[in-house]
């Protein structure tokens, strides 16, 4: 008993916060610069499309009384699809920017998370926990017992092999 108790104190735990390692990463400021610059080429053509809808719309308002019926409802229905495109402009621009952002960010989650690895690996840290998250963030998978199987069976589970399918007599 005193000696299971003792290679649990000689286990090593850690803890980081991944959010603030990967915010202090050259990466991320390189990253949030980029994301900076594509949100702002997104918002610039929003405002020229709502320029052009603002310029047509007033053109519209000023000639209102002199256009025919067919006239008018040929504008409207022009202004109508311009306000659909600009709507639909901003909906794939919000897709597209957290697309690119996620695009990214990921080599850099990717880089935070080989060097936690490594440092744990090299400390013989049985796991690391990640404050950040409430999650751990390493464990050493060879050190750990599966506990499934035990759950499993209290639960009353059995892992039956996939039925073989023999075809129906007539």
């Amino acid at each position: 008993l005193l000696m299971g108790s003792t290679s649990l104190f000689a286990q090593k735990f850690g803890r980081i916060n991944t959010q603030e390692i990967i915010m202090a990463m050259p990466e991320t400021k390189t990253m949030q610069e980029n994301m900076e610059t594509y949100a702002k080429e997104l918002q610039d053509n929003i405002e020229t499309m709502q320029v052009e809808f603002n310029t047509k719309y007033q053109e519209y308002q000023k000639n209102l009384n002199t256009l025919s019926d067919m006239a008018k409802e040929m504008k409207e229905k022009e202004l109508q699809d311009l306000q659909n495109r600009i709507q639909e402009f901003q909906g794939r621009a919000q897709q597209e920017y957290q697309k690119k952002q996620n695009e990214l960010l990921t080599p850099i989650i990717d880089k935070a998370k080989n060097a936690i690895d490594k440092i744990a690996a090299a400390g013989s840290y049985l796991a690391v926990f990640d404050t950040s998250t409430g999650s751990l963030a390493y464990f050493d998978e060879t050190t750990l017992t599966d506990l499934a199987p035990a759950v499993k069976k209290e639960l009353g589970i059995t892992d039956a092999p996939a039925a073989t399918t023999t075809p129906a007599a007539n």
